[in-house]
């Protein structure tokens, strides 16, 4: 009797809320009964018992199916595992973690963090967590870190064993908020030009993009590449603060629009940071949403030059809405148009929601990704940039003005293999483990590293490591795949070292894109001038 009130409840709110939005009462009526009728048959006659929220569930999954790629459901589990990295911090001890034949290894102590106040040292590995012992038991990421995080205030003990002591060193650690940073790296990448990799677009990205980039400036840094290849969005308020930084006073940024959203635009003010400085910004098919916003609107302001792959192509904006449950629906509610009137949404058919998920796969087959020609676009898509009235496109992501086909050079299956199976990744854990302090020792600062430290020596053991690993060996691929290998481990070594920053400081040196966007800050006005 309760679960049928709750239900009643839940439906006199739905009808409500839809009320509100002024749509034909009576269809309302109509469809909306028939759906409770349904359930109500399905609960009372069904020939078997069933799982209630799971019909409930499957059913709104279905309905946001018919409505565009974008609008989704999610259970109040995943929301919080969206929300974690977008709320830019989460509670626990403060480390990073890989597991390596069942025993977890700290690879990285976040400073200031409480495992780092306590003593917790990068290379420890955890055997037991609350006098539980978590070596050799097959465990996983997951379980790792659904012992390891808690509420703030909350105690968890760690035992750890560190190389050199045979005895099992306690750790009482009290949990903390934790800081995830949504900058990957900020560095000089020539004497006066600033680099920053942002992941995603969170709630502190703004503050953290001001930190980095007044770090930069004080460094000399007159030009800037700010790099958002694989960076799939996040808060469009962050990508308008952003854009604010390059702007000058009252630019339009970005305006969103929809049946039942009126016109909302979002212009520019008089603080910006960077508002003259040489600008090229970097994209790829995975930067998306918030990313695609701040191009877009560096690109029709021709404020800055982008450089990749043309972009993903979300233009849809979405719209949390919490259920009873704390579940949500993210329901889209407009388009979004950069400063030109650009909708860069792909193409979608409303239900064929696998056939828009296999976009970047069909491009690919078409040979986009490694030849521009490729590319077309309707004449009715063409627009004009705001100031120097070049072409640009819409109906499909940020097309780049500098186009940088994927690099193939460098791909075998051999290469395939060793990361897909994580063999790289554990090669270089295990290299460590037992050269930290000695690589510390002669490298005690990460520019001596960089420009001294040979890993061309390490390529040999790591090809008989991968033979020990079950990856199958050919010579040719060997040798096809060898020197990006040796750039990834010793970028792999300075990551679990120093961190992300350095890593990306020694894996630039021969990324493409990144090399190319160097080549546009040397070029930058006669690109600017020069129509695509």
């Amino acid at each position: 009797m309760l679960a049928k009130l709750t239900k009643r409840i839940i439906i006199i709110n739905v009808l409500f809320f839809i009320f509100s939005l002024n749509i034909n009462s009576q269809i309302v009526n109509e469809n909306i009964l028939k759906l409770v009728r349904t359930y109500d048959y399905i609960n009372a006659l069904y020939v078997d018992s069933i799982n209630q929220k799971k019909i409930v569930e499957s059913a709104i999954k279905a309905m946001l199916n018919e409505l565009d790629p974008h609008s989704s459901y999610m259970s109040p589990e995943e929301v919080k595992e969206l929300n974690e990295p977008l709320q830019g911090n989460f509670e626990g001890i403060g480390v990073m973690f890989n597991i390596l034949n069942d025993t977890i290894f700290i690879i990285n102590v976040i400073a200031g963090g409480p495992s780092e106040k306590v003593g917790v040292h990068a290379g420890d590995k955890i055997i037991k967590i609350d006098g539980e012992n978590v070596a050799g038991k097959k465990i996983t990421n997951k379980t790792v870190m659904s012992k390891l995080r808690g509420k703030k205030g909350t105690k968890v003990t760690i035992s750890v064993l560190r190389r050199g002591i045979n005895d099992l060193i306690d750790y009482t650690i009290v949990r903390d908020k934790i800081p995830i940073t949504s900058i990957d790296a900020a560095y000089m990448i020539t004497p006066n030009t600033g680099y920053i990799k942002l992941d995603r677009f969170a709630q502190t990205t703004n503050t953290e993009f001001e930190t980095a980039l007044k770090k930069l400036m004080k460094q000399n840094a007159s030009n800037l590449i700010i790099d958002l290849s694989g960076n799939g969005g996040g808060y469009l308020e962050e990508a308008v603060a952003l854009a604010d930084h390059f702007l000058e006073k009252d630019k339009l940024i970005v305006y969103t629009k929809g049946l039942r959203n009126p016109r909302k635009e979002y212009v520019s003010t008089s603080y910006g940071l960077f508002e003259k400085g040489k600008l090229v910004i970097i994209v790829d098919e995975s930067s998306a949403s918030a990313s695609e916003i701040l191009a877009g609107a560096i690109q029709d302001w021709d404020r800055g030059i982008i450089v990749g792959r043309r972009s993903f192509g979300k233009g849809l904006v979405q719209r949390p809405l919490f259920l009873p449950d704390e579940s949500m629906i993210r329901l889209t509610v407009a388009y979004y148009y950069t400063p030109s009137g650009r909708n860069i949404q792909k193409p979608f058919k409303k239900g064929e929601n696998e056939e828009y998920e296999k976009d970047l796969y069909n491009r690919y087959n078409k040979g986009e990704m490694i030849s521009k020609d490729s590319i077309h676009f309707a004449d009715s898509l063409r627009f004009y940039t705001l100031q120097k009235k070049r072409i640009v496109y819409g109906g499909g992501g940020i097309m780049p003005d500098i186009f940088v086909p994927i690099d193939t050079s460098s791909y075998s299956n051999f290469y395939r293999d060793i990361l897909r199976n994580g063999t790289l990744n554990k090669f270089v854990l295990e290299y460590i483990d037992k050269n930290r302090a000695s690589i510390q020792r002669k490298y005690p600062k990460f520019e001596q590293f960089k420009m001294n430290f040979d890993a061309s020596s390490l390529f040999d053991p790591f090809v008989e490591y991968a033979k020990l690993d079950s990856i199958k060996v050919d010579s040719a691929q060997v040798q096809t795949s060898k020197a990006n290998i040796i750039r990834l481990i010793k970028a792999n070594i300075a990551r679990d070292i120093w961190n992300t920053s350095e890593f990306f400081e020694i894996y630039n040196e021969s990324d493409p894109m990144v090399q190319e966007a160097i080549k546009a800050i040397e070029d930058y006005d006669k690109l600017l001038n020069s129509d695509k």
